[in-house]
């Protein structure tokens, strides 16, 4: 079984547009890269990666790096960095535990600049249909 601890090294964020001028309609790009596969001697692998989050028209940047300390069966990580050496995608495991790291810590970073979260928050538009009740005699509330 393989683990992951995700460790955050860098964090550098800046808004370039005034706090008192209106947020215009946005595009947000995120990228993370992975920048390598790393063996350790004991037995483990660091595989450091980049955030970067850039918001177009140019309102701000977000960039956090970082890197994953994965430990786990021997076999495993052997074959997890012959996949890497052959140019294959990481497991999703590792990808899954260091977005979710990563995301999480650029929200509270966007709220501390007061930009929009880079991260697709739920649209709710008037007139949506409620759901249906369900057909039950009871009624619980708390």
């Amino acid at each position: 079984m393989i683990r992951v601890n995700v460790s955050i090294t860098s964090v550098s964020a800046e808004r370039f547009l005034d706090l008192k001028k209106p947020i215009p309609s946005i595009q947000i790009n995120t990228n993370l890269n992975i920048v390598g596969v790393e063996k350790q001697p004991d037995e483990t692998m660091e595989v450091p990666f980049v955030l970067t989050i850039s918001y177009n028209p140019s309102i701000a940047q977000i960039s956090i790096k970082g890197r994953a300390y994965v430990a786990g069966d021997k076999p495993e990580l052997e074959k997890i960095y012959r996949e890497y050496e052959e140019k294959k995608p990481p497991p999703p495991l590792i990808l899954q535990s260091i977005s979710n790291i990563v995301f999480i810590e650029s929200v509270l970073i966007s709220r501390t600049i007061n930009i929009p979260p880079p991260i697709p928050l739920p649209q709710i538009t008037p007139g949506q249909a409620t759901p249906p009740k369900k057909s039950s005699d009871q009624d619980y509330s708390a």
